[in-house]
């Protein structure tokens, strides 16, 4: 039978009148793709921002609770005119390094100890596993009797912090690899560092990267805690100078100081890791 003709239909169109053509859900993602990533990021925090300013400005939001994003931007200027906030943030990064440097070279050397030997594991697993779960901020009164007042103390709460999500991922990485890896290449004839280097340490690269983006995070986060006690310099005095004469706009700034450092560091390590694991595909989202 021929089909039924089709009746009222736009001139040079199949569709009829009044109704839309259905597009796949393919094609609409697709057009979202073609807008930057860069841009899609920001809409969100670009929102924010805009509802501040409206709060601000409309009154709903007082000045002494949250000062408004023009003044926070104003304080920010006038911090890295005068110098005080760009040497503020050099302390604080030589903090951050130096505790990051011996907190990972801790963590990284335990979690081989264990994860590569049975004998390692039952030394020191156990009393890694025991003293990860105290508090590590409640250690800060122990440091300071230790350690005393000056830099050690804020150095070693950042270490502590980061040894164990250092020695956590990259145990479970070494511990993680497949058994049918290993017995692939003691067929080919590896030795054990052989199959160390090949093998093991290659498949735990992945945790241990992961291991590194929580110890950043870890790392900033030991800092406002250290710096907010004791501290002569950094970014967190200036906060805790801040606080005395209610200036929210200053300790804002410091706030996104923070969060700025804490982003730049974990953007080198997405890039870090995507130049070392280039073997290994991932899924990346649809």
């Amino acid at each position: 039978m021929s089909a039924a003709p089709e009746k009222n239909l736009a001139p040079g169109s199949r569709t009829p009148p009044g109704l839309e053509p259905i597009v796949p859900a393919s094609v609409r993602r697709a057009r979202l793709r073609s807008v930057p990533r860069w841009v899609r990021r920001t809409v969100g925090p670009l929102l924010l921002l805009a509802l501040w300013q409206v709060f601000s400005a409309t009154g709903v939001l007082h000045p002494d609770v949250l000062a408004s994003p023009g003044t926070i931007a104003r304080a920010g200027g006038d911090l890295i005119a005068d110098g005080t906030l760009p040497a503020a943030m050099g302390v604080s990064l030589q903090r951050v390094a130096v505790g990051l440097v011996l907190g990972g070279v801790v963590g990284t050397v335990l979690a081989l100890v264990s994860g590569l030997s049975r004998l390692g594991e039952d030394l020191v697993d156990a009393t890694v596993q025991m003293l990860r779960t105290v508090p590590w901020v409640g250690l800060i009164p122990l440091f300071i009797i230790w350690l005393g007042i000056g830099e050690a103390p804020k150095v070693a709460l950042i270490a502590l912090g980061v040894a164990f999500h250092l020695y956590l991922n990259v145990y479970a990485g070494i511990r993680g690899v497949d058994a049918q890896l290993i017995e692939a290449g003691e067929s080919l004839g590896l030795n054990r560092w052989g199959l160390i280097r090949h093998v093991v340490l290659p498949g735990a690269l992945p945790g241990a990267m992961t291991g590194l983006r929580y110890s950043l995070a870890t790392a900033w986060l030991a800092l406002v805690f250290g710096e907010s006690i004791n501290a002569d310099a950094g970014i967190g005095f200036l906060m805790n100078q801040a606080r005395e004469f209610f200036r929210t706009d200053v300790i804002v700034v410091c706030l996104v100081v923070y969060a700025f450092l804490g982003l730049t560091a974990d953007v080198i390590v997405r890039t870090l890791e995507r130049l070392l694991l280039q073997w290994r595909p991932t899924f990346t989202g649809q």
